[in-house]
């Protein structure tokens, strides 16, 4: 009932959309409003686990460390360390599976990528999975690490789930990646990591295995009689293998495709190769080299080529297209034999789909055996072809997430073909598909011009656009760009000059830099004025107008965004020109000129639903809803606010929602309802803090006005000498909320 503010149906913790709450309630009750979330289930991410030989002692010390951990009411932290190949991430595999029944939240991976060709992987990157893998939503998912962190800690803090963090180059880089409660994290890295040890974290180095160890593993590859049948050949095999278990199983596997072979033939090879292959050596995996080198002898022609092309790929992993652009329908049966030869590793059950690794010391052999058997022209070639590749793929997302963009013109090889059908699939599958191979794709573009093909460069950062704002990719966002304009500036290039400066100033403007962003249109502005080139001078006016009003200097945003309003309709361009009328509203509504702000605002509302962009349609409304508040016209803005919200749910636009709904609630307060009002900042609040703008000014005034609402506390009662039951039989005490 209005104005009573006094009721025993209280609601506290975090409330997620419509919530109502009553007391007594008469007649019949409808509820409108966003559907419930739904359920996300658990992650198991965890890949499947190998037979290991040997390791019962670190699997004991493990689980007793973490016994001991739980006992004394802290996370469970291990880190196991060791040479390349010998066995880490399999044994802590080989921990963490047994303890799925107690830990039913979910299992998370991740590949910190330590010894990866374009470098470890950004913690900030990988949270951001974890969390999209916990349910948040990728336009929900925070730009900063430090919310990002604060974000995944907060919804492990309950959760009884376990994270395997491995190849990892630094405690530091591992550091954010630790959830919160009582979880179980275990990391591996070649390094030994005593810093952890800080972190309640218990340090397990593995050695390489005892030969009785390895010749048991042999045995159990090969499961044929030949190591029982000659045990001192056996011996001699493993010991050239230098306990390592990664060049047991090469070995085993080679010998197993050969039954009638016996075990001295490949003790022979082996010693004959390893003084041949010394400076193929890394980290004194000599024998590893050895039985690499003889398992590649081992392999068909076109399967070896194929390794060799695949060594050249500058990314952790690579799906089964890419083989496919490379050799041709012939690249089918030689994953089949680099596969079975167990020189690439399945990685599909964790990240879906056809895709493969190296492991680290494969993928370096490959390299030097490309650099040794491939001309440097073919090495070339089969780079320009990993490059067209990745670029039209992201070219066919980009027409599919935005298909009225107008992209730079993109030059892809005949050869490319896009096997995957996006436009099927749908946005966001084209978005997933974009931010899956983001790491490679990064890779390409640093690559392109010391290839002497600077173009890739800016053609493929020109794709990778729509990602950037959707997915929140600030830092990728950044450096493609900068590398994108110098290899334009250095082609002479000026469409993509601009085209880089533009959409890179975008970036800017986004993760705050809005000096820089100004300088960067600026340059753009006058490179399309020298061009000839009126609308994108004129776009550059709508740009520019932005970074004045984010650097405080509303006055000459106001006359930039008029100008634009003016130009771009005459210069063919409706939407971009609607967009600066918003923007010229958005001014006059901060300035409290509410009037001027309605009229601007409607406008552009109408040429954008015509333009076929209900997201910008949908901001526009809400922004006419928010000064018809101002102004009193309260039934008004209830239809537009109301409008607006429900676009903007459906687009999981969550700053612009927030916005909304503090206007609702500013529309609540003026009908004299201020419960409602507060559970409209609760959930402004909520969205603020969930996309990472809990700091925001707009986030700032729903925190005042909340407190501004919130009920005084009732006056503590005296206290009384002698307290007992009252005339009525009840307890004596406050009898306020």
């Amino acid at each position: 009932m209005r104005g009573h503010e006094h009721s025993n149906n209280d609601l506290s913790g975090t409330v997620h959309g419509f919530v109502v709450q009553a007391g007594s309630v008469q007649g019949g009750i409808h509820v409108s409003g966003g559907g419930a979330r739904e359920e996300v289930p658990p992650p198991w991410q965890l890949p499947p686990s190998v037979r290991i030989t040997d390791r019962t002692h670190e699997l004991r010390t493990l689980e007793l460390h973490r016994c001991r951990a739980t006992e004394d009411g802290h996370p469970t932290l291990a880190a196991v360390s060791g040479l390349g190949g010998v066995g880490k991430t399999a044994v802590a595999l080989a921990w963490l599976h047994t303890l799925r029944p107690e830990f039913p939240g979910g299992q998370l991976y991740a590949d910190l990528g330590a010894q990866a060709p374009d470098g470890p992987a950004d913690p900030g990157e990988v949270v951001g999975r974890f969390l999209r893998a916990l349910g948040v939503p990728a336009g929900q998912v925070p730009s900063a690490l430090g919310e990002r962190v604060a974000l995944y800690r907060s919804l492990t803090a309950d959760r009884r789930l376990v994270v395997l963090l491995d190849d990892a180059a630094t405690a530091a880089q591992v550091r954010p990646l630790l959830p919160g409660g009582r979880c179980v994290t275990a990391v591996t890295s070649r390094r030994r990591m005593p810093g952890l040890s800080l972190d309640g974290g218990h340090v397990l180095h593995l050695d390489p295995l005892s030969p009785e160890a390895a010749i048991e593993l042999l045995d159990s590859t090969l499961a044929d009689g030949r190591v029982a049948a000659q045990p001192e050949e056996a011996r001699a095999l493993v010991l050239l293998c230098a306990g390592l278990p990664l060049a047991v199983r090469i070995a085993g596997a080679r010998l197993a495709a050969r039954p009638r072979q016996g075990i001295t033939a490949m003790v022979r090879a082996l010693s004959e190769e390893h003084e041949r292959l010394e400076a193929l050596a890394i980290e004194g995996d000599h024998d590893v080299r050895a039985a690499l080198d003889l398992s590649y002898q081992g392999l068909p022609p076109v399967a070896a080529r194929l390794y060799r092309l695949l060594g050249l790929h500058p990314g952790r992993e690579f799906g089964g297209p890419v083989a496919r652009a490379l050799l041709g329908e012939d690249a089918v049966d030689a994953l089949d034999a680099l596969y079975d030869a167990n020189l690439l590793v399945d990685v599909a059950e964790a990240a879906g789909g056809e895709r493969y690794r190296f492991h680290d010391l494969v993928r370096l052999h490959a390299a030097a055996r490309a650099a040794q058997d491939e001309s440097g022209d073919e090495r070339t070639a089969a780079l320009l072809r990993i490059g067209h590749h990745y670029l039209a793929y992201a070219g066919r997302a980009e027409e599919i997430i935005e298909p009225g963009r107008p992209s730079l013109e993109k030059e892809v090889g005949t050869e490319s073909v896009v096997e995957e059908d996006f436009g099927q699939l749908g946005a966001e599958a084209a978005l997933d598909w974009l931010e899956r191979e983001l790491p490679n794709l990064m890779a390409v573009v640093r690559l392109a011009r010391p290839m002497g093909v600077p173009e890739l460069a800016w053609q493929l950062t020109d794709a990778l656009w729509p990602l950037f704002p959707r997915r929140k990719r600030y830092l990728e966002w950044h450096e493609a760009h900068q590398e994108g304009l110098v290899a334009a500036e250095e082609a002479g290039n000026g469409e993509a000059v601009c085209r880089m400066l533009t959409s890179g100033a975008l970036g800017k403007l986004a993760a705050g830099a809005h000096a820089e962003g100004l300088e960067m249109f600026e340059r753009a502005a006058a490179s399309f004025q020298e061009r000839g080139d009126a609308l994108g001078h004129a776009r550059t006016l709508n740009y520019r107008g932005l970074a004045h009003q984010r650097l405080g200097q509303p006055d000459r945003a106001a006359e930039l965004f008029a100008r634009a309003a003016d130009t771009l309709p005459a210069c063919g361009d409706l939407r971009a020109g609607a967009l600066a009328r918003f923007n010229l509203a958005d001014v006059a509504f901060s300035q409290g000129r509410y009037e001027e702000a309605v009229v601007d605002a409607e406008a552009a509302r109408l040429t954008l639903e015509a333009a076929g962009d209900p997201y910008n349609a949908a901001r526009a409304a809400g922004l006419t809803g928010r000064a018809c508040v101002a102004l009193g016209r309260l039934g008004r803005a209830e239809a537009e606010l109301s409008a607006a919200l429900s676009a903007l749910r459906v687009q999981a636009a969550g700053f612009e929602a927030a916005r909304v709904l503090g206007g609702l609630a500013q529309l609540s307060e003026r009908r004299g309802q201020p419960h409602q009002a507060r559970q409209f900042y609760r959930e402004a609040l909520s969205l603020y803090s969930s996309v990472g703008r809990s700091g925001s000014a707009d986030a700032e005034e729903a925190r005042a006005r909340l407190a501004a609402l919130e009920p005084a506390p009732a006056p503590e009662a005296p206290a009384l000498e002698a307290p007992g039951p009252s005339p009525s039989g009840e307890a004596q005490g406050d009898a306020g909320e």
